[in-house]
């Protein structure tokens, strides 16, 4: 089993570029089950995520092709899907997995996938694409682990979530769009990456308005074609890069990133004392504080402030002059890898879902645990200003996530390796 060996104290300086958004790409992966034709999607990032992807669509008896390895482009063709199944096996470390259930009940009226799995951070039901896709009229069932769904052909209708689910919001997206009529969603996910996958969809020749906002309206189609699509940047590996540069007193250029999905990471990094300027051509220039302060976060939906940003942050808060007062407000058990930078010396009380952090602690090197992916994000950030040697197991975790982050930030000075069990 892999893990990181990180010799902290370097100040980050140089360019990086960031790689396309995993969960932009997951659901347009997903989406190419909707026709026959193909599919070209680009821009797509190498990480395990996407690899465990790869592989369930050619369980399904897709066509799969990358034209370079690593593959950053992707050919799909699901002429025919004779195994409409996502097994456990394949799927028992990706939550993404269900979102090829719409697609599957859409275009050929059965879909078999198992319950998902991912990181522990709390728990995730898909009750609410059962809900959605049983008022879209397919029949469902759950048992030994998996949902299996049935319909002649789905029908539009209006539904409400009643609570804002990003993969929900996708799944259901996809099914509405070979569904007959007209099918309203409500109190949908505004993320980006939502507007992404419906840009795709037009693209294959779906009837979409309102992607990116709280109400979508999708006119059914008979069949759907074949397109090509450039997926997102990925803007939370872009908001790490950004905490990367300010936590180690660096300078760093990010190129091929979106700096407006960024607006709420950038806000509160400029209210810590961060200097960020947006450089045109879809590049940010992070510049490290004179003073790093404190400041309170409380995670959001988009466009609030990420979840999946709030270990990141968390680091930054250790070395920040001040009081820091984190609240989770998406995931209940999203705090795990607070103990972790506790044992390197930071200083942090957890009170249900509300994290104090005071701050500037000295940090020390200290053999870690990655609980999840973006814990692992955190504690690297931990490492990279830590005193000696930082080790990190588990970073599995962080290969589903981020693709070569360990050479990225090598390649700005940092000094982490990937170290092998047999090394």
């Amino acid at each position: 089993m892999d893990r990181f060996k990180i010799e902290g104290g370097r100040r980050l300086e140089g360019t990086v570029q960031i790689s396309g958004a995993k969960n932009a790409a997951l659901p347009a992966m997903a989406a190419a089950l909707l026709t026959s034709g193909t599919v070209r999607l680009q821009n797509i990032p190498h990480v395990r995520d996407i690899i465990t992807m790869a592989k369930l669509l050619a369980h399904m008896r897709c066509r799969v092709e990358s034209p370079d390895i690593p593959p950053s482009e992707f050919i799909i063709q699901a002429e025919d899907v004779s195994h409409a199944e996502a097994p456990y096996e394949l799927v028992k470390t990706m939550r993404a997995s269900v979102l090829t259930l719409g697609p599957l009940v859409a275009r050929f009226g059965y879909a078999r996938v198992s319950l998902p799995g991912g990181c522990s951070i709390g728990a995730r039901p898909i009750d609410l694409h059962i809900q959605a896709l049983e008022k879209l009229g397919a029949t469902i069932s759950v048992e030994h682990g998996y949902v299996e769904a049935r319909a002649e052909r789905l029908r539009g209708t209006t539904f409400r979530f009643p609570k804002i689910t990003v993969t929900g919001t996708e799944n259901i997206l996809t099914a509405a769009v070979l569904a007959e009529g007209e099918t309203v969603l409500e109190n949908c996910a505004l993320e980006p990456e939502i507007a992404d996958l419906a840009e795709l969809l037009v693209k294959m020749g779906a009837e979409i308005e309102g992607a990116g906002t709280p109400t979508i309206r999708v006119q059914g189609v008979e069949k759907l074609h074949g397109a090509t699509h450039a997926v997102i940047p990925d803007r939370i590996e872009a908001g790490t890069f950004l905490v990367a540069g300010a936590i180690t007193g660096g300078e760093l250029l990010l190129t091929d990133c979106e700096p407006g999905h960024l607006t709420a990471i950038i806000g509160k990094l400029k209210e810590c004392g961060v200097e960020i300027e947006c450089e045109g051509n879809g590049s940010l220039r992070v510049r490290a504080a004179k003073k790093l302060v404190a400041a309170d976060v409380n995670t959001e939906e988009y466009p609030g402030f990420a979840t999946d940003m709030q270990a990141q942050f968390m680091a930054l808060a250790t070395q920040a002059h001040g009081v820091s007062h984190i609240r989770e407000t998406i995931f209940e058990n999203r705090f795990l890898h607070a103990s972790e930078m506790m044992r390197m010396g930071a200083n942090i009380t957890i009170d249900g879902n509300l994290a104090v952090v005071t701050g500037p602690t000295p940090l020390s090197g200290a053999p870690v645990t990655a609980s999840d992916l973006r814990a692992s994000a955190g504690l690297v950030l931990a490492g990279l200003v830590a005193d000696n040697t930082t080790w990190i197991d588990r970073v599995y975790h962080i290969d589903r996530g981020y693709e070569q982050i360990e050479v990225k930030l090598r390649d700005v000075g940092a000094r982490i390796e990937r170290v092998t069990a047999s090394s």
